[in-house]
């Protein structure tokens, strides 16, 4: 089953939306921003081409800058 995002402009209409989606029998969810983040780099994770592999020197080297 397809999902819908929906992100809404203020609280009020969080707790509105909420409420509609409650009286129409609809299951939701509220997500945090971390879960929001979290949700955003897992689909990036899932898109990045994994053919190629890096040797720990060279992330070592990245993460020092």
């Amino acid at each position: 089953m397809s999902s819908i995002v929906i992100n809404p402009k203020s609280s009020e209409e969080l707790k509105f939306i909420s409420e509609l989606l409650n009286k129409l029998g609809v299951k939701s969810k509220v997500l945090s921003d971390e879960d929001t983040e979290d949700l955003g780099l897992s689909l990036l994770m899932k898109e990045v081409d994994r053919s190629e592999v890096v040797s720990e020197d060279e992330v070592m080297a990245k993460l020092k800058g």
